[in-house]
């Protein structure tokens, strides 16, 4: 099992327990993901840190005074 944060600009575009879709980018020297579709954006992975996973289950959405964070949890 692997928990990752995704940073949300808008509340109520997914639910708990929803299961999301995940797109990965490509930078110079690192990789990033997409819930889809374009509803939150992860931080900046190495390649050693890179998920293989497509999809993932949201476990948590957190409300700070940034903005919104969804945790999803993938079966790796």
């Amino acid at each position: 099992m692997r928990l990752m944060d995704f940073k949300m600009e808008r509340e109520n575009l997914v639910q708990i327990g929803e299961k999301v879709k995940i797109s990965e980018g490509v930078l110079p020297s690192s990789w990033y993901y997409v819930v889809e579709p374009a509803i939150a954006m992860s931080a900046n992975y190495s390649f050693r840190e890179r998920l293989h996973s497509t999809e993932g289950v949201v476990r948590e959405i957190k409300k700070t005074d940034r903005g919104f964070y969804v945790v999803v949890e993938f079966d790796e």
